[in-house]
């Protein structure tokens, strides 16, 4: 194939993807009511499964200062959907993009990295909900220099923090994928992870300190989980260290 045509490809691809990505995002706009009050509301109240399992408490209020700031939300929030719930579907789509470009031997380790790469998604999207949100949440809220001053949240803002710590750590999780598939092509060893573990920490923060608020806590509880799928990586190509067998 030509350029032009791997191009076309590529493109058909992406159309593929992001279409998928669109009708996933409607379920977003038709079921609002459940988006907002079943999932991305729930942390924000006292009820929540996590507080009442740690037995924590806090009151959080949202406002909205802006006219169209709500209308804007729903549809952030509604692509969000689409993005988790077409997750497997664009993954597979850019498996089949890459896979002709493979050698045999290449094809069964980048395919199980690729089946790894959906699971480590929707576990960063778990922990970003139910772990690293929920504890922001309750240290920022029971914070104040003044019992004075009042925490009012605008909608925006809980937003933000809702999306950098539920989508963007999801795919933070992508990591361990991405270090597989360098290993099984024999470009990465984990040697080199191992000598590396002192400018991982180095990485691991700043990739922290970028998906999260600019604040210490928050970049440290992100940085903990991060850490350790380095050395979840390292475990992974210590499984598979041999070298693959030319093709035939």
């Amino acid at each position: 194939m030509s350029f032009w045509d791997h191009l076309d490809v590529l493109r058909g691809t992406l159309f593929h993807a992001l279409g998928a990505i669109c009708l996933c995002s409607v379920l977003g706009l038709i079921f609002k009511d459940f988006l907002f009050d079943g999932i991305v509301l729930a942390p924000t109240r006292p009820d929540f499964c996590v507080y009442r399992l740690l037995g924590w408490s806090f009151a959080m209020e949202l406002i909205n200062v802006e006219v169209s700031a709500q209308f804007f939300v729903h549809l952030k929030a509604a692509f969000a959907v689409g993005v988790v719930a077409a997750f497997p579907y664009v993954v597979w789509e850019i498996w089949k993009f890459l896979e002709p470009a493979l050698y045999k031997r290449e094809k069964a380790p980048v395919r199980t990295a690729f089946l790894l790469s959906t699971g480590l998604f929707y576990l960063g999207v778990v922990v970003g909900y139910f772990i690293v949100l929920p504890v922001c949440l309750q240290f920022f809220m029971n914070y104040t220099v003044s019992d004075t001053v009042a925490n009012t949240i605008t909608i925006g803002s809980y937003m933000s923090m809702f999306f950098s710590m539920v989508l963007l750590i999801g795919i933070a999780f992508e990591f361990p994928t991405v270090v597989l598939v360098l290993n099984r092509l024999g470009v990465l060893s984990r040697e080199v992870l191992k000598k590396g573990r002192r400018y991982a920490v180095v990485v691991v923060l700043v990739l922290a300190a970028l998906i999260t608020p600019a604040d210490p806590f928050s970049m440290f509880v992100l940085a903990f989980p991060l850490y350790f799928l380095y050395e979840l990586s390292i475990l992974l190509c210590s499984r598979s260290a041999e070298n693959p067998e030319a093709d035939e």
